[in-house]
């Protein structure tokens, strides 16, 4: 029974003493000892002298029970015995059994009836933690195993590259499979050709079984040290169930990949050997299939502790199973060796010598480091006096006792595994925070395109372009926002400045206005703000605006048209698709809100509410409003009869201001309505009028808009929400000086508008060019003072160009077409001695020599003019 030395005591009872996983594994296969606190013994003892004499029971312990399980169950029987301060002769005994590994304690053994009841609770809680404790260790040996099949299949590990995408819908562990097996293979030249589905789902099996993993690690923390109370194995086994499903996974997936490997063995003698044994000696999907429903049966019919055992025995399957993946995969990296050292390799030194030089490939930076910690594991020892016929079944063998869990030299094993995975330098790449992201170059080619259609359709309207400071005084941003000032970010103390991150780009340009003294601006400002938000898709934590804003006296509801028909030219001149612009008007909302009988001092916080109808149901809103807000039902089912008219403007206005209306009894709806007038019949003139909804449901929650609201919705298949956003702030400036300014504005939210675009473009299967380099001047050969040469004049003609110096002539054409760069000028030998320079049209494969000298001049009267 014993692995090794002695290597720890493991003390119960004493102040802060506690069971884990690992000394439960650790004292169920002999590594450790158990020592109970001497303070705990007295204290027992001193329980016992005034304790009734209590009788015995011979029990066995269940004999489906491994000698492990059998183990780790008394540990725990005993813990909790010592946990309930029950003196008992069972303490010593069980103490003394534990510590003595050569007696079978599958055996009878003398408790009380109690102890009885108590020992059948603590095998479900005993097995639990021997799998608490293995299958962490499996998510190591797990992740090296594809890393090395990967290699081996030569696959594509492109979804290794995943990314916390920073909105909240990316698994955390998955990123942490992915981050861990790009460490291992880093720098490798084998991989990143072969699409594999073994391979591409390893971040999402592995990572699911992390987080069970994880899941069950929380649950045995809290009831190792319960002192079995009632529930336990009901508990634990729902915790159990989901690992079991992700253990057969894991299992499916790596058995998939070892059969992948034997075909990419090099020898067919070495193929045809390890074929066999990998036939005859590793479980297979189907035993997985059956363990896994057999351990369904069992946890259907409340058998818990049978239940548990067989999903101890499941994990075993996986285990050998990811052990046959490494072996396989060792076979094809090692091949070469491995078949001389069974004698399969045979022919002259030249022959050797070759098998040997094509053998030597570039693993991964971890793979390379752990692969000689495999080998030296596979050829050790005894395998090396073997007879040929008999070395790789040896070899095997020894390699599968050497995974044993138990084994000291196996926790060495894993503890280096684990070293160079933690240590090695790309595992130190930063992380961006979430709600936050990184733009590529194709990406950044879409943004600049949308800024320049941005920016060229505010200025056609005669906006200057403002910036102000990223953050602000933290007293310039609140009040302003209503429910939603709680998502600011505040800055620490600067020296007295107590500051915050921008919300918006209005509330800065008021400021600007009033701390300026200005009465009247047309401004236009694209900036980046920051929400302490909940990362979601579509939404960010930082993300840019682009705002056009009016500010001054004018006449009646001319600025409010010309914003509202600005934002329709830039969602039809960003060509994202279909989309509505919901209108309303907050005078109207609030006689609404008058008219239905709610408080004054609540129109602002019932708008919030009301304007989450394009994400909840009327039902949930209702609720909110009743029993978090203090409405009356009564008061909210009127509302109710409000907010769902929505339609046609002209259509809804004329019924809004028929005879009987509610909203001709109020005043301030009567003004509303006649400004919508106005604006509509504008709209109509403009030809614009059929991009707009009036919809009462439109409340726009900040606290600042006094007159007309609207928003953008788009109506394609990307669900991004509102796209844009704005109305009047007739008070807002005034706020931070002596003089009230009148204003109105739009700002579109970028970010959605730029999910839509890049959508588009995959669905159009297109790629955005990420430069806008014309030329690729291409020198096939050494010389850089040539390159200088010719790109200089390139340069200095306005032509835009880039160099390439390499002997490899499909190198400079693997470059220009990566970058989709349409034209090239190849200079090699023979265009030297000739004066000449090669000029390739790369889409129309046209290509044309012309004189050196004239080059420019010719490569713009081509290409450039027209």
């Amino acid at each position: 029974m014993t692995h090794g030395a002695v290597s720890a005591v493991i003390t119960l009872g004493g102040k802060g003493s506690s069971l884990s996983s690992s000394s439960v594994f650790s004292v169920a296969t002999s590594q450790s000892l158990v020592q109970i606190d001497s303070s705990t013994l007295e204290k027992l003892k001193t329980t016992s002298s005034s304790s009734p004499t209590t009788t015995t029971t011979t029990a066995n312990l269940s004999n489906f029970l491994t000698v492990t399980e059998s183990r780790a169950s008394l540990l725990i029987l005993l813990n909790n015995l010592i946990l309930s301060n029950t003196n008992s002769p069972s303490v010593q005994l069980i103490s003394q059994t534990l510590n003595d590994a050569d007696v079978d304690t599958s055996q009878q053994i003398h408790v009380t009836d109690p102890e009885l009841s108590l020992l059948k609770k603590s095998t479900v809680l005993a097995v639990s933690a021997i799998l608490d404790h293995q299958s962490s260790v499996l998510t190591s040996l797990a992740d090296v195993a594809a890393a090395l099949s990967s290699e081996a299949l030569r696959a594509d590990v492109t979804a290794f590259n995943l990314m916390d995408s920073g909105d909240g819908h990316t698994s955390k562990e998955e990123v942490g499979v992915a981050s861990d097996l790009r460490v291992l293979v880093n720098g490798s030249k084998l991989v990143g050709k072969e699409k594999i589905g073994a391979v591409s789902k390893v971040p999402k099996v592995h990572g699911t079984l992390r987080e069970q993993v994880k899941s069950l690690h929380s649950k045995m923390r809290v009831e190792l040290n319960s002192n079995g109370s009632d529930g336990t194995e009901e508990a634990v086994s729902t915790v159990l169930l989901p690992l079991a499903a992700a253990l057969r996974e894991i299992g499916v997936s790596s058995f998939s990949r070892a059969k992948s490997n034997l075909e990419f063995v090099g020898s067919d003698d070495l193929k045809s050997s390890i074929r066999e044994l990998f036939e005859k000696e590793s479980p297979n999907a189907d035993s997985l299939g059956n363990g896994f429903n057999e351990a369904l049966n069992l946890v259907f019919g409340k058998d818990y502790d049978k239940f548990a055992h067989e999903v101890n025995a499941l994990f075993a399957l996986v285990w050998k199973i990811v052990a046959w993946e490494i072996v396989t995969a060792f076979a094809v990296l090692e091949g070469a060796e491995l078949s001389e050292k069974t004698g399969e390799v045979k022919g002259n030194a030249e022959e050797k010598k070759a098998d040997k030089k094509k053998k030597k490939v570039v693993l991964g930076k971890g793979t390379s480091l752990i692969l000689p910690l495999i080998k030296e594991k596979l050829q050790s020892g005894r395998a090396d006096a073997v007879e040929n016929s008999g070395f790789l079944e040896t070899l095997v063998q020894d390699f599968l006792s050497f995974l044993d869990l138990a084994h000291p030299k196996f926790t060495e094993f894993l503890l280096k595994v684990k070293d160079i995975v933690e240590s090695n330098e790309s595992r130190r790449l930063p992380k961006i925070p979430k709600g936050t992201r990184d733009f590529a170059k194709e990406q950044m080619t879409i943004r600049k395109k949308a800024f320049s259609i941005i920016e060229a359709v505010f200025e056609r309207h005669g906006a200057t372009a403002l910036d102000t400071p990223v953050f602000e005084l933290r007293e310039t941003l609140t009040g302003k926002y209503g429910e939603d000032s709680k998502l600011i970010y505040d800055l620490a103390d600067q020296g007295g400045e107590l500051l915050s991150l921008r919300y918006d780009l209005t509330v800065p340009f008021a400021r600007f206005m009033a701390m300026n003294g200005l009465t009247s601006l047309k401004r236009y400002q694209i900036a980046k703000v920051y929400r302490r938000d909940n990362p979601s898709k579509g939404r960010y934590r930082e993300f840019y605006q682009c705002d056009f804003d009016i500010a001054g006296p004018s006449e009646k509801m001319g600025p409010d048209f010309e914003v509202v028909r600005i934002l329709t030219e830039l969602l039809d001149e960003l060509k994202i698709g279909e989309y509505e612009i919901k209108l309303n008007h907050r005078k109207l909302l609030d006689g609404m809100m008058e008219i239905c009988g709610v408080p004054p001092e609540k129109f602002r916080t019932i708008c919030s509410s009301i304007d989450k109808l394009d994400k909840q149901s009327f039902q949930q809103i209702k609720k909110e409003m009743v029993e978090e807000k203090g409405l009356t039902a009564e008061t909210a089912d009127r509302i109710e009869t409000f907010v769902k008219e929505k339609g046609s403007p002209l259509e809804l206005l004329s019924k809004f201001k028929q005879e009987g209306s509610a909203f001709l009894e109020n005043s301030g709806s009567v003004d509303a309505l006649n400004d919508l007038e106005i604006l509509f019949k504008a709209l109509e003139k403009s030809k614009r009028i059929d991009r707009v909804v009036f919809d009462l449901s439109l409340a726009r929650g900040l606290d600042y808009y006094t007159g007309v609201v609207f928003e953008a919705v788009f109506k394609g298949g990307t669900q991004v929400g509102s796209i844009a956003a704005g109305g009047r702030y007739d008070n807002l400036i005034g706020m931070f000086g002596s003089k009230q300014v009148p204003a109105v504005g739009v700002s579109l939210g970028i970010e959605r508008v730029f999910a839509i675009m890049e959508q588009h473009m995959k669905d159009q299967n297109q790629m955005a060019r990420p430069t806008k380099t014309e030329v690729l001047v291409s020198i096939l050969g050494n010389d850089l003072t040539l390159a200088a040469e010719l790109v200089g004049e390139l340069w200095d003609a306005g032509v835009k160009a880039e160099f390439l110096v390499n002997k490899r002539r499909q190198k400079h054409f693997d470059y220009a077409k990566e970058a989709r760069i349409p034209w090239m000028v190849l200079v090699g030998e023979q265009e030297i001695k000739e004066g000449l320079v090669q000029l390739k049209e790369l889409e129309a494969n046209n290509d044309i020599k012309i004189p050196r000298a004239q080059f420019v001049e010719e490569l713009k009267k081509r290409y450039f003019t027209s």
